[in-house]
């Protein structure tokens, strides 16, 4: 445990160095615009860089942030999680929930100037529910999806399926990004490259630069709803910026000497131990804006030894220690992180303290390295991925990499940027031929809410999330959640489920942290949930 701590110490020293240089770093050679035109750009630093354009195909947040830019959704979720007519003029449950006839709003354009129709509903439903959690479960309870005309379709359900609004309206990752039906049409297990979508935004590929600079403009066909509040993914979406640029900082000194300087509007995730520095500036405003907090996670790959070994993976609960874990995120500010936290939130109402005790018992790493080696250990390489970029992942890596090796396993550690992680995490081949054994991340607790869209937690074998594990019995006690009838059966069997999931170990849970977003004060107009660019404009 005391190297763990040093460890930690020299991450979090190296940033409180670069925290007393942000003042002087030297700034981004931004290109200088007049006061007009400066008026009608939001400039936006950006969690990592983004490697990856298919908001379906991977479920990194830099991804969704940029599919709610430029795809639109039939539904969107509120402030208060529920959800809301987006694309939709109306939605009507018929024949006892085993029909949903959706209507689209007139007036709705791509980007490419085709009409979106129903026949491009139907086709992207199909594709998201391929490889999203809670698609999968909206298209197993679905007989057919038929297009009535242009602007209405049918889904037919072999049973009823009230979460049908939900799912098609979820902001956590993959987002149920409507797009052209030849697009759509690509292989769910294939990226799609071309963005066109129906979105406020349209996505400006020939001004991308990988690693530094991704641009958006805004779509002028594009028809908010008339009605309604802007609240999270809900009610009118009105771009009130001409043009939008994602500028990739990595270096946090340089991100916050650039947000001080106001050569940025937004940096979306500050360091923690810049936090005072920029708090402290006159004009610059440090807000939360997810109040679901980021659970953390190290998650494991389960089709490869040694973590193919649930006796393994159950060993290593006993060396976890969030509070190491959640310090060396976000400082010892206790509000700014919370443990224990299992399988689901603490702001959702599935959470409990069902199995907490494998993860709040005194740590011993002696008994935990003997149980790994009697669980059959024969010191294969562990491939670690560590997003040297990020630094929050960074620095939950760190600790949970040396984690690992005081446990007695042989770790290779993969240093590299977040954009390589997404894309190498997705492989299936062994560690040693370019796969990977374990990787760091995070959620929006939003996404782990519950069963139905806790990628986390599924259970379906090389048809789940990265690290495909198979594990029947947290499938079925997941089907018989969405057969659940009131909210205290579903919370009585999330405590199932969080025990099944100490039992199988899907990931190891690692705490959960709230993390700030600091933007410029003549910026105004943020909703709450995600880093969203409508309703957001520049005051006089």
């Amino acid at each position: 445990m005391r190297k763990r701590r040093s460890l930690r110490g020299r991450s979090l020293g190296r940033r409180s160095v670069l925290a007393g240089l942000a003042a002087g770093s030297s700034l981004l050679a931004l290109p200088r615009l007049g006061r007009g035109a400066e008026r009608l750009v939001l400039k936006f630093i950006p969690q990592a860089d983004l490697a990856i354009l298919d908001p379906i195909w991977t479920t990194a947040y830099v991804t969704r942030n940029h599919g709610l830019m430029v795809f639109d959704t039939l539904f969107g979720i509120d402030g208060q999680f529920r959800p809301r007519l987006q694309m939709l003029e109306s939605a009507s449950e018929e024949e006892n929930g085993r029909l949903w006839r959706l209507r689209l709003r007139e007036g709705l354009w791509f980007h490419d100037g085709e009409p979106v129709r129903a026949a491009d509903c139907i086709a992207s439903i199909t594709r998201w529910g391929a490889r999203d959690a809670f698609g999968q479960a909206l298209l197993a309870a679905t007989d057919r999806m038929t297009a009535v005309d242009d602007r209405t379709f049918l889904i037919r359900l072999t049973r009823p399926f009230p979460l049908l609004p939900d799912a098609l309206g979820k902001a956590a990752s993959s987002i149920p990004a409507i797009m052209p039906e030849r697009l759509a049409r690509t292989d769910p297990f294939s990226a799609v490259t071309e963005m066109v979508g129906s979105g406020p935004y349209r996505f400006k590929a020939d001004e991308r630069v990988p690693g530094a600079l991704v641009v958006y403009e805004r779509f002028e066909r594009y028809r908010p709803r008339e009605e309604g509040t802007p609240d999270w993914l809900a009610g009118p979406k009105v771009a009130r910026f001409d043009r939008v640029e994602w500028h990739v900082i990595p270096d946090p000194a340089t991100a916050a000497a650039a947000l001080q300087s106001g050569e940025v509007d937004w940096w979306e995730q500050p360091s923690f131990d810049l936090l005072p520095l920029l708090a402290a500036h006159p004009d610059i405003e440090v807000v939360q804006l997810d109040p679901t907090g980021f659970p953390s996670m190290l998650r494991f790959n389960h089709l490869w030894p040694p973590f193919d070994n649930p006796e393994i993976r159950r060993a290593l609960l006993g060396a976890v220690s969030q509070s190491d874990e959640m310090i060396a995120v976000a400082g010892t500010d206790p509000s700014r992180y919370r443990t224990p936290v299992g399988f689901f939130p603490p702001a959702s109402p599935m959470a409990s303290d069902a199995g907490l005790d494998v993860l709040t018992a005194p740590r011993d790493l002696a008994r935990v390295k003997a149980a790994i080696q009697a669980a059959g250990y024969r010191g294969e390489k562990v491939v670690a991925l560590l997003a040297t970029d990020f630094p929050v992942l960074n620095a939950m890596g760190v600790v949970g990499i040396d984690m690992l090796q005081h446990a007695g396993l042989n770790v290779e550690v993969v240093a590299t940027d977040w954009g390589s992680v997404v894309q190498r995490r997705a492989k299936q081949d062994a560690p040693e031929a370019g796969g990977w054994s374990v990787f760091f991340t995070s959620f929006s607790g939003l996404d782990q809410f519950s069963p139905a869209n806790h990628v986390g937690l599924r259970g379906n074998g090389k048809a789940a999330w990265f690290g495909w594990p198979t594990a029947p019995k947290l499938e079925a006690l997941r089907e018989q959640w969405f057969a659940a009838h009131d909210l205290a059966a579903q919370q009585e069997l999330c405590r199932a489920i969080q025990l099944q999931a100490f039992q199988d170990v899907p990931y190891l849970p690692l705490g959960l942290y709230y993390q700030p977003t600091a933007h410029r004060r003549d910026l105004v107009g943020l909703l709450h949930g995600m880093p969203l660019f409508w309703n957001v404009e520049r005051k006089e």
